[in-house]
């Protein structure tokens, strides 16, 4: 009995080791299978990963130009910059110049201004020393006729002779005194 179970063991089939039919079938079906994939998906798989990679140089090549667009954007910003920067340095530098002139043109007005002021006011004072002057002459002059006739008792106020003396010492009056003043500023 147990040779017989041995032998019908033997004859049992090993689970591990599939039969030949299986082993053709399935080499069949895998090279069938191998053949559309082979045929059909890989050209698919390799036109979609053609077309990826374009698409990603497309978007390098475009990024890459975007890129120097920004740099020649830059450098374009960055010599507009320097421009307006010497363009402000110019017109503050005119703007300075045109103050200048205007300052020294203002002074040169205000020094002519002041020049005319004065030279008016000196005219004006030596006509009112003129003008006192003349006037002192004929109060001093009347006084000095009204003083001699009172001494005389006689009246000397039509007397031509008598203004013509008056006026006489007046004038030697003024020059003893400006020889006096020549004399005190040598000392």
């Amino acid at each position: 009995m147990q040779t017989a179970l041995i032998i019908a063991a033997e004859e049992t089939h090993n689970p591990l080791i599939p039969p030949v039919y299986d082993i053709v079938w399935s080499a069949v079906a895998f090279v069938i299978i191998f053949i559309v994939m082979w045929r059909v998906v890989t050209p698919r798989i390799t036109k979609m990963l053609d077309e990826r990679t374009e698409a990603i140089e497309g978007g390098i090549k475009k990024a890459e130009a975007a890129q120097q667009q920004a740099a020649a954007a830059l450098d374009e910003y960055n010599k507009q910059l320097a421009d307006a920067r010497a363009e402000a340095s110019r017109i503050r530098e005119q703007a300075r110049a045109d103050a200048t002139a205007i300052g020294n043109e203002v002074r040169e007005q205000a020094t002519a201004d002041a020049a005319r002021i004065t030279a008016n006011a000196q005219a004006q004072i030596e006509a009112e020393r003129q003008s006192a002057l003349q006037s002192l002459r004929t109060e001093v002059g009347t006084l000095a006729l009204d003083l001699a006739s009172g001494v005389i008792g006689e009246s000397l106020r039509d007397d031509a002779k008598a203004t013509a003396v008056v006026d006489r010492f007046l004038a030697d009056l003024e020059s003893s005194k400006g020889a006096q003043t020549a004399a005190g500023t040598e000392h």
